[in-house]
Formats: structure tokens, C-alpha cells, sequence
């Protein structure tokens, strides 16, 4: 192992040319937690973060779950009414930002909110171009400076809860709703711990170094990185991903575990010949995938350079982890999302209720031990759809295969309905993503007046490729019935993607619905 791999041989979070330790980072979140109890918060209370990839989210989340207190991660790519909302939904008592987002901040914050400011890293503003000293002050808005705040409590000694981040939903249909569950028993713990180690690879007695690519106030990135620092792992923070900067992170400290969406594999393979033989990766052990649907080829070309590493799970933030499949079994079951997790049920069934036959597409409903019941926090309004045996469902579709493999179909609001005739748009971008030159694609229902709805795909094409619209629809009428194929191809420079992987599909869909002057 090499020198700089070895200064991680002891748990701590490296971001850039910064290390912590984890006995100092648990020093400083004493100091917080003591900080944030002096200023009311408590037991089921929520405080709120504004952060990119940075320490402090160690630092804040720690302090909070202490406490028996809530953080609540906020998207910071947010607007000033949408982080403004969040505020008000969770009921926060502190909000931690990045110095640099302050400008985000609604004009007028909520009563009484205590607002602790970090000061943006020098990595942070040179990845993301942030102009040099600081912004302006929030006119109005009291502030007080992250590291002189801890320095001026001593740390806590209470008895530590057990607590989880509260997940603000994407919000893709609506006003985003957060995912909150009441702190763990014991025995949900360890149900909660098995469940971890088969969907992330980690094992008991083995190092764990990881990197955090994605943007933390998702759920996986999140949930991923919090839990490798508590099981006494090490994780090096990427300001922004970066596909040769991750190689270089990946050889430099020799990681382990890492967690990825399938756009990060895209953009890797992007990588010349020369660039991908350039890092030695032999230390890679699991890396999990999720967050959004992986086509088989991208997956096979990621096996074929990384080995028989690459895991893709499937879950949702109200549920957790559902399902785990390796790399043998993708290839063995391409487009499968794998078998459920040890205490993870699953069940499809149709509309009504009625229970379906293997191979049947249908609401998948889920009922876990391993999580928790969850409820929407706040005034967010609507609750979790369930029925009386604790079954959850959070309107994907999808079918079991003989061998109990899960495969996807679609999401309930992303179904075309056409003259009658269910259309999963899932089928129809999983054909066109073996298409050789196709890099991405979205498939969703627009204004029809016979059908109703037709089928329009918009497409990203790789600049060497020489596709045309005939060519592409020859393709997909040798693998799909003639009512699956697209009406109209758009091909489009690039299609708005969040940082989890997943599409805006709203953003594609409502100029088409608004111009027809029709709601979606």
C-alpha cells in the first residue's frame, strides 16, 4: 500500500488537501450537539444543511442524530422559494450553510432560526469556478461562523440516539416530500446492519475506503457515506465528479467500496484507451450502482474493464434497499435489478388489489423489516400508500421472473396510456440504448388527438454516429410491438438530468402538454 493510501488506514474524511480524523470530528460534533441543545433543539427536531460535498456534513449530521434531532440535507441547486419551502415544511431550528450559498437563501427566513455559516473550501470553489472572497451578507440575516460557534461550547455528554437523515423527495411531480422514521430499536439496527452489508459489499473486520462522488443530500450518497464513516471506514469527498479525477482518487488512496449512478459509468467509458489504462484499480472490491435504470450493454462494457465488481441494488428513499444483484447475475439476467434482500418481500399486483402471476407486469409492493415504518414529515400532505399487511408502494411497476429476479417497467406517472394501451416507456428506452450512438434517452407521453397520448422519444447522439429517425424506428420494429414506437424523435444536445441520475421528465414533457393547452 502506498504512503498517502495508508493515512487512511485510520477512519477519517479527506476533502482535497484536508483530513479530519474521526476522533476529532466526533469532538467537534459534541461541541455541536452541545451548541444546538442550547439552542432548543431536541428530540425529534429537524436542523437543516446547505452544503456541497464537505467535513461538516460529518460534523452537523453527527451532532444532530445525537441529539435525537433530524438533519434534513436541502438540494442546493435550490431556488430561494424552494429552499424556503423545506425550511417551513421541516420546521427546521438551524440551518448550516456554505458561505457561498447564502445568496440562495429566501429573503426572509423563518423565526427564530439559528443560521451557522462554513466557510466554502478552497477545493470546493476552484471545482465548481466560485468567484474569489466572499459574498455578499444576506441583508437581514444574523450569521454566525461554524468553527468559532463549536469553539465556544464545551462537548456534549448526553446518551447518544439513533436517528437517520430526513430525504426530501425529488419532487419531479410536485412539491418534494420528506422521508422521516422514528429512531431505531435495537433490533431494527441490526436488521437495518444486515441489510447495509449486502447492498454496499462491506464486511466486518475489512477496510473500507471509499469516495463520495454524488451530491449528499440525496439518498444514496447520503446514506452511503455516513454509514462507511460510522462502520469506521474512510471517505474522500470529490467536490464534483470528475470521471479521470475519480481513477486518480481511486488508485491514490487505493479505494475499496464505492457508490455510483449509471451516468457516472457513461461518462467514464467516455474515457480514451490510454486514460482508462492510466490509474491502477486493482483495489476496487464492490461498487454499487442505483438511483436509476443501467442498460445492459453500459453495464457489460463497466464488467468488462472493472472486473466482476460492479453491484446494482434497487430501492427508494421511503424504502430503503429492496434488492441486490451481482455482476454474474447481470449478465445472466440482463435488465434485471436482482432478488430481494434478506427480510424484503415483494409482491405485484394490479389495480385492484389482485395478486399476479409470475412474468405479469403490476404495482410492485414492498413490505421490509429491515427499515422502520416511514411517514412524510411535516405538511407535506400525502402518506405512504399501503394496506393492511404493511405492504408499501411508491408507484413503480414491474414483474418477477421464475427465479424471483425483479425487473422494472416503469414508474406509474411516467405510463403512456395510448388509445387504452398501457405503454411502459422503460421497454422502449432500454431498445433504444442498444442502439450503438445512442448515449441517453427519455421517453414520455405527449398530446394526441385520436390517442390521447403518443409515444415521442428525445435522444442524445454521439456526434460520430450517423443515426437518422427511419433508421432508429427500423431498429426498434424488430424488437417492439408497432403501438410501442415512438410518434416523433427529437434529438437533443442533452437531456436536464438531476445529480442522482434520474431525468426530468416534467421539464421535457410540459412545453408539449402546455402548447396543447392540456395539464399533465
Amino acid at each position: 500500500m502506498n504512503a498517502t493510501a495508508s493515512l487512511m488506514e485510520q477512519a477519517c474524511v479527506i476533502s482535497g488537501e484536508r483530513r479530519r480524523g474521526k476522533a476529532e470530528i466526533a469532538e467537534r460534533a459534541a461541541r455541536a450537539a452541545a451548541g444546538l441543545h442550547r439552542a432548543g433543539v431536541g428530540q425529534g427536531d429537524t436542523v437543516a444543511l446547505l452544503l456541497r460535498n464537505d467535513i461538516a456534513i460529518f460534523e452537523v449530521s453527527t451532532a444532530t442524530t445525537a441529539l435525537g434531532a433530524y438533519p434534513v440535507p436541502i438540494n442546493w441547486h435550490f431556488k430561494p422559494d424552494e429552499i424556503g419551502y423545506i425550511l417551513s415544511d421541516c420546521k427546521a431550528k438551524a440551518l448550516v450553510a456554505h458561505r457561498d450559498l447564502l445568496r440562495n437563501l429566501p429573503a426572509q427566513l423563518p423565526p427564530g432560526l439559528l443560521l451557522l455559516v462554513v466557510d466554502t473550501p478552497p477545493e470546493i470553489a476552484a471545482a465548481y469556478g466560485l468567484p474569489a472572497g466572499p459574498p455578499e451578507a444576506q441583508q437581514g440575516t444574523a450569521a454566525q461562523a461554524w468553527d468559532e460557534w463549536l469553539a465556544a461550547h464545551e462537548p456534549w455528554n448526553g446518551q447518544p440516539q439513533l436517528t437517520s437523515s430526513v430525504i426530501y423527495t425529488s419532487g419531479t411531480t410536485g412539491k418534494p416530500k420528506g422521508v422521516m422514521r422514528p429512531p431505531m430499536t435495537e433490533a431494527q439496527a441490526q436488521r437495518a446492519f444486515a441489510m447495509v452489508m449486502g447492498m454496499y459489499g462491506f464486511r466486518m473486520g475489512e477496510p473500507i475506503r471509499t469516495v463520495i462522488t454524488g451530491p449528499m443530500y440525496h439518498t444514496a450518497p447520503n446514506g452511503y457515506g455516513l454509514t462507511v464513516f460510522r462502520f469506521g471506514g474512510s471517505v474522500v469527498l470529490q467536490p464534483r465528479f470528475d470521471p479521470l479525477g475519480l481513477l486518480e482518487l481511486i488508485e491514490k488512496y487505493r479505494i475499496t467500496h464505492l457508490h455510483l449512478v449509471p451516468t457516472m459509468f457513461v461518462r467514464l467509458l467516455k474515457l480514451t484507451a490510454d486514460e482508462r489504462q492510466s490509474r491502477d484499480l486493482s483495489s476496487l472490491q464492490f461498487v454499487s450502482h442505483g438511483a436509476a435504470p443501467c442498460s445492459p450493454r453500459v453495464k457489460q462494457a463497466m464488467i468488462d474493464w472493472w472486473g466482476p465488481v460492479i453491484n446494482e441494488y434497487y430501492g427508494s428513499t421511503e424504502t430503503g434497499g429492496i434488492t441486490v444483484q451481482s455482476s454474474q447475475d447481470a449478465l445472466r439476467k440482463p435488465g434485471s435489478v436482482g432478488r430481494p434482500l434478506p427480510g424484503v418481500k415483494l409482491r405485484i399486483d394490479d389495480d385492484a388489489g389482485k395478486p399476479l402471476a409470475t412474468g405479469e407486469a403490476g404495482n410492485i409492493h414492498i413490505n421490509t423489516q429491515a427499515m422502520p415504518a416511514f411517514a412524510y414529515l411535516g405538511k407535506s400532505g400525502a402518506q405512504p400508500e399501503t394496506d393492511e399487511e404493511t405492504y408499501v408502494w411508491v408507484g413503480d411497476i414491474g414483474y418477477l421472473d421464475d427465479d424471483g429476479y425483479l425487473f422494472l417497467c416503469d414508474r406509474r406517472t411516467d405510463i403512456i396510456n395510448s388509445g387504452g394501451v398501457n405503454v411502459y416507456t422503460a421497454e422502449i428506452e432500454a431498445a433504444l440504448l442498444e442502439i450503438e450512438g445512442i448515449e441517453d434517452c427519455a421517453v414520455f407521453g405527449i398530446p394526441d388527438e385520436e390517442y390521447g397520448e403518443s409515444i415521442c422519444a428525445h435522444l442524445v447522439v454521439h456526434p460520430a454516429a450517423s443515426l437518422t429517425e427511419e433508421g432508429i424506428k427500423s431498429f426498434l420494429s424488430e424488437r417492439l410491438s408497432g403501438y410501442k414506437l415512438p410518434r416523433r424523435i427529437v434529438f437533443a444536445d442533452a437531456l436536464p438530468r438531476e445529480e442522482s441520475g434520474k431525468v426530468f421528465k416534467r421539464k421535457i414533457r410540459e412545453p408539449y402538454w402546455t402548447k396543447a393547452d392540456r395539464a399533465i
